[in-house]
């Protein structure tokens, strides 16, 4: 067997390790069966997925995607395989923030030789970029930034393998991790950090934070340090982001479960705390080893705190005073993002995924209408939660969890969500990551990354993962991006209908599904589909996450990317690539939507400066200083 480096793994991919699948079984048979005796739209996309789904409306004529380029401002890229930056003719890109450039001016900046000191590593921009927004306040142009995870080896250079040796390295880790807000502001030299302005935050691993909403409180969020079940230390594995109509910033947790282990790998639990840690992937043995030095990620020390993870945590970014707040009420799972929109009588209503091979797309209505000005304290916490259910003939409905539906309580509804989602009969889907809602039409769109593992083994509960509407590729490494559209263009809605926007592929290398939708083609060639937005015009930027070896299935992909399609004609061309072993990810508009501000997580090579790769956020501005897009 390969020794594999545990240092260089993403949390995906520690998972992967942690949680093996079988090499055969009688899945796989499906998938060669199914793959030679059908074709395109009547075969496997057919297959579970119907004429409703991949009808005539969606894929659009050529007349009509050649109509369309009036729509795009820009000429379209090729594919690049480089260690640096490419956006169009007529646009350029600078350098916002890189990881361990100072916030503060008595904060040191990055060292090569051991990462900078730990004492200051809270009061600098942290790494690996994820999800972000922009606000703007009194003047001051604000901007949120997620830090999903660490690179080991980069952050740790002194330490062997990149492996913490002492609770300073640990603190280390900790403290480059969570949500950086900091003030930024355009000058002759382009976009910069405001150094020293009073909004500048760092917000980690030991942040205090308050637990709210219907699972606040309960016996399985006390421990030791707080036995109210109320206070948390801390926010994880930030991902995707959100942000609410009254101007706070919303940050997912996500892959939490790997900074959680045992020093004791003897621990026996609760039966419903083993089954959650089960279904939410804990194990004895952590990612970044924080069990060695911290005891509050022991958890034969501390068996709840894993429970006090995997919440959306709400950020006031104007008030550097206050207090980050957990809310129970949007469920516990591996969010990705979290879009929020209104409802017609004025209900806030969240969209979230769950980032995993086999998991659910939910969504939360508030019980309280959103008044501007208003109060706004219990709007994400007081309300119900959904999950989705695609039928198979281009409709769907949101499944309530309740106890009615579930047979749980209501607060380990919340505590316990994927459970809860799989008594309530959800569709399991390729992992939902990003959800974006346009601000021009009555619809969403979710990105579905791939699942290698769809028509092959099931998710972690034992859920089906045969192919179904949505999902219509058996052993699916491309990804594609499912739409729908509310019932009576009401996001409150129970019912909506959807269809597939994009099924991504390669057309050059197959001929049979996996060459994806009519609007995939030799010049946009993209695989996993991971970070989204929708402009205020309507235009869908995608961002991806995916396989850059550029060659077999994935010859002419290049580099990971950001590509812009039109939702009527589902035109889909290439606007950025991004340096060799990135992912291109988050991105957010300045006020004036002249200036696009987008995420390079864990770059390849030396990107940016030559040295040690550092992630970091880029502006994207057009030279004539016109609007993006």
């Amino acid at each position: 067997m390969r020794d594999i480096d545990p240092t260089t793994l993403t949390a995906d991919e520690w998972d992967e390790l942690n949680f093996p699948r079988p090499e055969e079984n009688d899945f796989d048979r499906v998938v060669e069966s199914a793959i030679s005796r059908r074709g395109f739209l009547g075969g496997v996309l057919a297959f579970g997925s119907g004429a409703a789904a991949m009808g005539a409306g969606l894929l659009g004529s050529t007349s009509a995607q050649a109509q369309a380029a009036s729509r795009f401002a820009f000429t379209p890229i090729a594919a690049q395989t480089d260690g640096t930056v490419h956006v169009p003719e007529g646009y350029e890109w600078k350098i916002l923030a890189r990881w361990g450039d100072p916030l503060f001016s008595d904060a040191d900046g990055y060292d090569v030789t051991d990462g900078g000191p730990v004492e200051n590593s809270d009061r600098v921009f942290g790494e690996n970029t994820d999800g972000m927004e922009a606000f703007s306040y009194r003047g001051h142009q604000l901007i949120a930034i997620n830090h999903e995870y660490p690179n080991r080896k980069i952050n740790l250079p002194a330490a062997q393998k990149g492996k913490p040796a002492s609770a300073d390295d640990v603190r280390k880790l900790q403290n480059i991790q969570g949500v950086t807000v900091m003030e930024i502001a355009e000058g002759p030299d382009g976009w910069a950090v405001v150094k020293d302005s009073p909004f500048n935050r760092r917000i980690h691993h030991n942040t205090p934070m308050k637990i709210a909403g219907p699972a606040a409180g309960h016996d399985l969020l006390k421990t030791e340090a707080d036995p109210s079940g109320t206070l948390s230390l801390g926010t994880l594995n930030n991902c995707g982001a959100g942000k609410t109509p009254w101007g706070t910033y919303l940050t997912c947790e996500e892959n939490f479960n790997g900074y959680f282990g045992s020093s004791d790998e003897t621990a026996s639990y609760d039966p419903k705390v083993a089954d959650g840690y089960k279904r939410y992937g804990i194990k004895a043995q952590g990612w970044n080893g924080y069990e060695l030095f911290d005891p509050r990620f022991d958890t034969s020390k501390n068996p709840n705190e894993p429970h006090r993870a995997g919440w959306i945590v709400e950020i006031d970014p104007t008030d550097p005073e206050s207090t980050p707040v957990k809310h129970t009420g949007l469920g516990r799972f591996k969010h990705e993002n979290a879009a929020v929109e209104l409802a017609r009588d004025g209900r806030v209503v969240v969209y979230m995924g769950d980032d995993e091979r086999g998991e659910y797309l939910y969504k939360f209505v508030s019980n309280g209408i959103y008044t501007p000005g208003g109060e706004t304290e219990g709007l994400l916490d007081d309300g119900t939660l959904y999950v989705a259910r695609f039928n198979d003939d281009g409709t769907g409905q949101w499944l309530p969890l309740t106890p009615e539906t579930t047979g749980m309580d209501p607060a380990e509804i919340l505590i316990f969500t994927r459970m809860a989602a799989s008594k309530a009969g959800g569709t399991t889907m390729d992992r939902p990551e990003w959800v974006a809602t346009s601000p021009v039409a009555a619809e969403a769109y979710c990105c579905l990354t791939n699942n290698k593992n769809r028509g092959v083994k099931p998710n972690a509960g034992g859920d089906d993962t045969s192919v179904n509407g949505p999902n219509p590729r058996e052993a699916n490494k491309y990804g594609q991006i499912v739409r729908w559209r509310p019932a009576n263009e009401d996001h409150a809605e129970a019912g909506f209908d959807w269809d597939l926007y994009v099924m991504a592929g390669n057309p050059t290398v197959h001929k049979d599904a996996y060459a994806g939708s009519e609007n995939i083609n030799e010049g946009n060639l993209f695989n996993s589909p991971d970070g989204m937005a929708i402009d205020s015009t309507g235009l869908v930027w995608i961002q991806t996450d995916g396989n850059d070896d550029n060659d077999g299935d994935f010859a002419g992909h290049g580099n990971n990317q950001m590509l812009v399609g039109d939702p009527v004609t589902r035109e889909i061309v290439r606007f950025m690539t991004g340096p060799t072993g990135c992912e291109v990810t988050g991105l957010t508009w300045s006020a004036d939507r002249r200036t696009m501000f987008v995420g390079i997580q864990h770059p390849g090579k030396n990107w940016p400066d030559g040295g040690t790769p550092r992630s970091s956020v880029i502006a994207i501005k057009r030279k004539d200083n016109g609007l993006i897009g």
